[in-house]
């Protein structure tokens, strides 16, 4: 299976993204090829809304979501690997997400799968509910097969993470995966 996770930390060794290894070194231990965007560290402007693309393309930005749109569009499934800030996905996963409007129908018509891989600070109970829900209705709008999440809780430093259970839960995610 082609896998694309899109990052979107700007922390590039923090929890999130320690957490995305873990996800990668399982999947390609499971023989998945996995392609690694890193949106927060990337050209990637804001969707315009001037709807020249018509949802099918090509988008009038010429930045780096032209490689992420090739590479989703080549692929079996997207994992989006974020922090959790004020409980939703971070602005560079978000803008990934908006430009998703530029090929929402070549989209939905790839039934990808998807997983999400989220870090936050914060464990009480509530703290992962918001971003989940954000996250499962983009998968219902485009289709996309949610075939797991990691909500790490607790998980504000890359010490923390790498002593939490999440760590195991993220490889295992990778290494689960079936063709």
């Amino acid at each position: 299976m082609r896998i694309v996770v899109i990052e979107g930390s700007p922390h590039r060794d923090g929890s999130s993204n320690m957490l995305a290894r873990e996800f990668i070194r399982g999947a390609e231990g499971a023989g998945h090829t996995v392609k690694v965007f890193d949106a927060a560290h990337s050209k990637i402007g804001p969707c315009r809304g001037c709807d020249v693309c018509g949802m099918s393309g090509p988008c009038v930005q010429k930045d780096d979501m032209t490689a992420i749109r090739e590479a989703l569009l080549d692929s079996d499934m997207v994992v989006f690997v974020t922090p959790l800030y004020y409980f939703g996905m971070s602005a560079q996963i978000k803008a990934v997400v908006d430009r998703f409007y530029a090929f929402n129908g070549q989209l939905m018509s790839k039934h990808l799968r998807a997983a999400l891989i989220c870090t936050a600070w914060n464990n009480d109970d509530w703290t992962m509910k918001d971003v989940s829900s954000h996250y499962e209705t983009i998968c219902r709008y485009l289709g996309f097969e949610d075939v797991g999440q990691v909500l790490a809780v607790g998980c504000g430093t890359p010490g923390m993470t790498e002593r939490s259970p999440f760590m195991r839960e993220a490889f295992e995610l990778g290494s689960g995966l079936r063709e």
